[in-house]
């Protein structure tokens, strides 16, 4: 059974190579929402629809630091082409 967890886990970073970083995000966020709902899921007594509350959660909180990032992104590139213009 261990072994099967670490070839789990291991074909999953391999599938996540070639993201891009909005896709990743969006991921790690789907990811982490659905172990986090799963888990108040299960003490709830539904693991699975928390799963799914939290992936849609998560998905959301993924895409939205994404928006914040590339936009923090943008402003450096602004500020530091109108620095470089004078």
């Amino acid at each position: 059974m261990k072994h099967a967890a670490i070839l789990s886990i291991a074909l999953l970073a391999a599938g996540c190579a070639g993201l891009d970083d909005r896709q990743q995000r969006a991921l790690t966020g789907s990811a982490a929402g659905a172990a986090g709902g799963a888990l108040i899921g299960a003490i709830a007594g539904n693991a699975g629809l928390g799963a799914a509350i939290g992936a849609g959660a998560g998905l959301a909180g993924g895409l939205i630091v994404d928006k914040v990032e590339r936009d923090k992104q943008a402003a450096y590139r602004r500020g530091y082409h109108d620095g470089s213009v004078n």
